[in-house]
C-alpha cells in the first residue's frame, strides 16, 4: 500500500510538473509570436496605416489558430489562455500610465464633455442596435460598442475580460475597430481640408479625438491637420481612455444584476437552484485608475514610465495574439456580417452625432 501511494504521488507530481512546463512553453510561444508581430507592425507600410501591434497580433494569431494550430502541443493551451486572460488584466491596469490628470485638465470642460457624451451615447446606441436591430448576443454587441466608444482594441480586451466572453466575439469587435478606425484616419483629414466639417483647429481636435477608435489612428489623422489639433485630439482621446474605469464598473454591475435576475427566473420555472454566472471583478480597472494617479504625481522617472509603457504594449500584444489563436473563423461567420453592420451604424453615429456634439460643446462650453 505505501508503495502504491508513493507511485501515485510521484505520478501526480510528474503530471503537475509537466503541466507547468506546458504552460510556460505556451507563454513563451505567445511571447515569441508577439515579438515577431511587433516587428511586422513596425514595417513602415503597416505602421502608416495606423495598425498597432495589438491589431496585427489578433489577425496573425487568428491565421495561425485556424490554419496551423495542429502544430502546437495541446499542453501549451494553458499558457495561451493565461496570456489571453490574466496577463491581459495586468496589462490593462498598466495602461493607466499613459494618462495623466494634468493632460485631461488641459482640454478643460469641453474636452471632458465631448468624451463623456461620445462614450455614453455610443455605448447605448451600439448595445441597443446590436441586440435589437442586428439580433446579436449581448456580449458581442457590448464589445463592438466598447471598441467604438472608448479606445478600440484595448477597450475590447478590457470588456472581454470583465464579461468572460468567447474569443471570437472579441475578434469580431476588433475587426470593426480595424475597418472603421482605419477609414477614419484617411477620411477625416480629407473632409476637414475640403471644408465639409465646418470646424476650426480646436474643433477638429475635439472631433478627431472624440470619435476615432484607436490612439494611433487619432494621432495619424490629426497630424494631417496641425500640431495643435494633434495635441488636443490626443488628450481628448486619452480622456476617453480614462472613462474605461467607471464604464467597466457600471457595466459589471449591470451584467451581474442581469445574471442574478436570470438565475432567479430559471429557479422559479423549474424549481431547481440556479447560481448566477460569476463575473470577474474588474480589479484591473481600479489598477488602471491607480496608475493614472501615479503618473499624475510624477512618482516614476520619465525613463521608467517609458519603459513600462513599452513593456505594457508588448503584454497587450501577447494578449491579443493569444485571443487570435483561440479564435475560430467558423464562429465569426455566424455573426460576422451583423457585428460589422453594428460597427457601421456606430460609425455613422460617430461622424454625424460626433459633429453635433462637437459643435454643441464648443459653442456652449468653449
Amino acid at each position: 500500500m505505501p508503495t502504491a501511494h508513493l507511485t501515485a504521488s510521484a505520478t501526480s507530481a510528474g503530471s503537475s510538473g509537466s503541466s507547468t512546463r506546458g504552460q510556460l512553453n505556451g507563454i513563451l510561444f505567445v511571447a515569441l509570436f508577439a515579438a515577431a508581430v511587433t516587428r511586422i507592425a513596425a514595417i513602415p507600410a503597416i505602421a502608416g496605416l495606423g495598425l498597432s501591434p495589438l491589431i496585427v497580433g489578433i489577425v496573425a494569431g487568428a491565421i495561425y489558430g485556424n490554419a496551423l494550430r495542429d502544430g502546437m502541443p495541446e499542453s501549451w493551451a494553458a499558457g495561451v489562455n493565461f496570456s489571453a486572460r490574466k496577463l491581459l488584466r495586468i496589462a490593462v491596469a498598466f495602461f493607466g500610465l499613459r494618462v495623466s490628470l494634468q493632460e485631461i485638465a488641459q482640454v478643460g470642460l469641453p474636452g471632458l464633455a465631448e468624451s463623456v457624451l461620445i462614450v455614453v451615447s455610443t455605448l447605448v446606441i451600439g448595445t441597443w442596435a446590436g441586440m435589437k436591430i442586428m439580433k446579436l448576443d449581448r456580449d458581442t454587441a457590448l464589445l463592438t460598442a466598447a471598441g467604438s466608444a472608448i479606445c478600440g482594441a484595448a477597450a475590447v480586451l478590457a470588456f472581454e475580460s470583465t464579461l468572460q466572453s468567447k474569443p471570437h466575439k472579441s475578434a469580431m469587435a476588433v475587426g470593426s475597430v480595424v475597418l472603421f478606425g482605419t477609414l477614419s484616419m484617411f477620411l477625416y483629414p480629407v473632409l476637414f481640408k475640403a471644408g465639409w466639417l465646418h470646424l476650426d483647429t480646436v474643433g477638429a481636435g475635439l472631433f478627431f479625438g472624440g470619435t476615432i477608435h484607436e490612439v494611433a489612428q487619432v494621432v495619424g489623422a490629426a497630424s494631417n491637420v496641425s500640431p495643435e489639433a494633434t495635441h488636443i485630439a490626443t488628450i481628448v482621446k486619452m480622456t476617453r481612455v480614462m472613462l474605461l474605469v467607471p464604464v467597466l464598473l457600471v457595466v459589471g454591475m449591470w451584467v451581474n444584476r442581469s445574471a442574478r435576475s436570470a438565475a432567479a427566473t430559471a429557479t422559479a420555472e423549474d424549481g431547481k437552484q440556479h447560481a448566477p454566472r460569476k463575473l470577474a471583478i474588474p480589479w484591473f480597472a481600479l489598477g488602471f485608475l491607480a496608475f493614472v494617479v501615479i503618473n499624475s504625481l510624477h512618482v516614476l522617472p520619465e525613463n521608467a514610465t517609458s519603459t513600462l509603457n513599452m513593456l505594457d504594449t508588448f503584454a497587450l500584444t501577447m494578449a491579443m495574439t493569444a485571443l487570435g489563436i483561440e479564435t475560430r473563423i467558423s464562429q465569426i461567420r455566424q455573426a460576422g456580417p451583423r457585428a460589422l453592420t453594428t460597427g457601421f451604424i456606430l460609425y455613422v453615429w460617430l461622424i454625424a452625432g460626433g459633429l453635433g456634439i462637437t459643435w454643441t460643446v464648443q459653442h456652449l462650453l468653449g
